[in-house]
């Protein structure tokens, strides 16, 4: 990174501990961007890239054998050096001495400005200090630059091994997706579905899932964001699964939507197909030189196309899409960038313009069709009915290579798989 930000230095906080509740906390996960340029993994902890020596400091932790019984190993000043490769490591009690040393000289310092207000006092009281230091020769930095415009541009454009990372989170989310078929029956709740997939992301070493799974049976198939996982799964309703795991730091994200009693009735598999239509066309426009919008385009067009078909909407199809006719049934988004953060970083328009889409660029492709179980707008047979399909794509200098397409989607697929 360093050789895209001359004269400059870099400063990354670790990701804060948050309390849950009373003296409670979260589970702990690093901050993405720290974790791809250090592999550091513990709270606490501050990073420094310089071009002069030390190029790479981190600030850490210190041994502490009595809270380590307590809270587990941790790497310390050493571990810092022999296990991450740090130049330099002091313990964190140490920032406020020895920042301004590591600043003195920079022209600009990339810092990300206004996210946590602790570290953002530490940093600024740390360049008011260099800045009195001007009359005995101390150059401080004129300006802080936002990282994102280097460093998430990086991480937008994923490397080999990162590549590798996401095919095995993939891999494993496939054993989750076809457990969760082959268990779900009627009358079985949302969140016992719910904890074949966490068993099995564990049990295959994944650390976490990669966001709250979406669990949702008949009409919590229409709601996007349903994270409730509570209801009794009815015989004849379709469920919809929305999850993911993450593996050594970097997301999957898939939806698969399948028959509860194992089987798709006439109206099910109607709207299924005109899905799977559009998500099928959407990833073959995930090629190089496309705009970023492509695959949006794509199925918006063809689940226009099907609600035409289904006689919910007239056409002409231009014109029902000029005029927005799908937008009670399809309101969201069908792509978005995947990496370390299941909505990853990196900008999606530049210079005012959707940006083409390069080799190493992962994406998402998930169209879907919602009709409400009270939307009188449709015919009855058809209400209730929430499906998405939804994979993870790589740009390549070829063909898409759909990470997840191993997970059964076409409907004879589905139906087998939940018959397993």
């Amino acid at each position: 990174m360093l050789e895209q930000i001359p004269g400059a230095g870099l400063v990354l906080f670790s990701n804060p501990e948050r309390i849950r509740n009373n003296d409670v906390e979260h589970e702990y996960r690093q901050d993405s961007d720290f974790h791809y340029l250090s592999g550091y993994a513990e709270p606490d902890s501050v990073l420094v890239l310089r071009h002069e020596a030390p190029r790479f400091t981190l600030f850490v932790r210190p041994r502490d054998p009595d809270r380590e019984v307590w809270d587990g190993p941790r790497a310390g000043v050493d571990g810092a050096m022999q296990r991450f490769g740090a130049d330099a490591a002091h313990p964190i009690a140490e920032l406020g001495e020895r920042l301004p040393g590591l600043l003195s000289g920079l022209d600009a310092v990339h810092y990300r400005l206004g996210r946590e207000r602790a570290q953002d006092d530490v940093l600024l009281k740390t360049l008011e200090g260099v800045r009195r230091l001007a009359r005995r020769g101390v150059r401080a930095p004129e300006t802080i630059v936002n990282p994102a415009l280097v460093l998430h541009e990086m991480r937008l454009r994923k490397e080999p091994a990162e590549i590798e990372l996401m095919r095995r989170a993939a891999a494993i989310t496939r054993e989750g997706h076809v457990a969760a078929m082959a268990f779900t029956r009627p009358d079985a709740f949302e969140y016992e579905t719910e904890a074949v997939l966490g068993s099995i992301f564990r049990r295959n070493g994944a650390e976490r899932h990669a966001y709250s799974p979406i669990v949702g049976s008949g009409p919590n198939a229409t709601i996007l964001h349903y994270r409730s996982n509570d209801r009794r799964m009815q015989a004849g309703e379709l469920l919809l699964i929305d999850a993911g795991c993450e593996f050594g730091y970097y997301a999957s994200d898939v939806t698969r939507t399948f028959p509860v009693s194992g089987k798709f009735s006439g109206p099910q598999r109607a709207v299924y197909e005109i899905v799977l239509r559009a998500e099928l066309e959407a990833i073959a426009a995930c090629r190089i030189g496309a705009s970023v919008e492509a695959p949006h385009d794509v199925a918006l067009r063809v689940l226009t196309e099907g609600l035409i078909e289904l006689k919910l909407i007239e056409g002409p199809l231009s014109s029902a899409i000029e005029q927005g006719l799908y937008k009670p049934w399809y309101m969201h988004r069908t792509s978005h960038w995947l990496g370390m953060d299941v909505h990853d970083v990196g900008n999606y328009h530049v210079g005012g313009k959707p940006r083409s889409l390069e080799p190493g660029m992962v994406l998402t492709v998930e169209p879907g069709l919602y009709f409400s179980a009270t939307d009188e707008r449709v015919p009855a047979p058809f209400r209730g009915i929430g499906i998405r399909i939804e994979d993870d794509v790589l740009v390549t200098e070829s063909d898409p290579e759909v990470l997840t397409g191993s997970i059964p989607k076409h409907p004879d697929e589905v139906e087998r798989a939940c018959a397993a």
